[in-house]
């Protein structure tokens, strides 16, 4: 093989491995976290729900102070809940004020894991296409898909 034909190889092989693969690393972590973020608004949507049903008015619970040291707590009133909206600030929100809020925040969500999960299809997509130019330029027969197959 000539070393054009190498040297290209070896260029398609390290753009696949030092940028295509950690950006898809990246991209996966990132739609996690989102993933993780849509969970915690769901079970915070459900308690407030489970609230609401039971018409309760107050409540002992444990609280975590860090370390999974816990210490009890009394909520007297529990019609106002603190939501974390972001960058450190939390909002009192009446149960349905905080309702409304979670099913804005839960379509923001969702739309950042469809743009997470296209991307990540892009990505695989363009380090097939480099494994396809790759498999091209070392000359090897192409495989054959499941459908191609004779038994």
């Amino acid at each position: 093989m000539d070393s054009l034909r190498q040297d290209k190889i070896q260029k398609f092989e390290e753009f696949v491995d030092r940028r295509l693969k950690p950006d898809l690393v990246r991209a996966i972590t990132e739609r996690d976290k989102v993933f993780d973020k849509q969970k915690i608004f769901s079970d915070l949507r459900t308690n407030i729900e489970n609230l609401e049903k039971n018409s309760v008015t107050s409540l002992r619970t444990s609280v975590n102070l860090g370390s999974e040291v816990y210490m009890q707590a009394e909520v007297p009133d529990t019609q106002h809940i603190f939501v974390d909206i972001g960058l450190g600030f939390h909002v009192e929100f009446t149960w349905s004020e905080a309702l409304k809020f979670i099913s804005l925040r839960e379509e923001k969500l969702e739309r950042q894991i469809e743009e997470f999960t296209r991307l990540i299809a892009s990505i695989k997509t363009q380090i097939k296409l480099v494994c396809e130019g790759i498999r091209e330029l070392l000359q090897i027969p192409e495989e054959k898909t499941v459908e191609e197959r004779v038994f």
